[in-house]
């Protein structure tokens, strides 16, 4: 049921991005019209985070019972993935939004890296 909802909301929150930015101007969207550009360009982020770290752990863990013989890796469930993404799919955001109000260094790209390797641990000491 979760794969269902993620994708429905990607799919129109990936619609309601495109019909936005090809609309508007972000002097006649104003502050609320921006504030939906982040947020719809978010929920796609989630959506397709979710299904490509999902196919990805079933990969690796596909790959790792041929070549791991005494304890292959397990593949995450949707709903870990999920959890996963909601962290990693913030980073675009972020960048763009500091890109808005200056130059995005290496200073910017380590602490949203730091942001990124907090949240995932954490996530993986609260589901366990």
């Amino acid at each position: 049921m979760l794969k269902i909802i993620i994708s429905i909301i990607t799919v129109v929150s990936f619609c309601l991005l495109a019909i936005l930015l090809n609309t508007t101007t972000p002097v006649i969207a104003g502050p609320f019209g921006i504030l939906a550009i982040f947020i719809f360009a978010y929920l796609a982020l989630i959506g397709i985070v979710s299904y490509f770290i999902y196919g990805m752990s079933r990969v690796i863990s596909h790959l790792s019972i041929a070549f791991i013989s005494k304890k292959p890796f397990e593949s995450l469930s949707f709903k870990r993935s999920y959890y996963y993404s909601t962290i990693v799919a913030a980073a675009p955001i972020m960048l763009i939004g500091l890109q808005s109000v200056g130059n995005v260094g290496f200073y910017e790209y380590l602490l949203i890296l730091i942001f990124i390797i907090i949240g995932c641990l954490y996530i993986s000491k609260r589901i366990n």
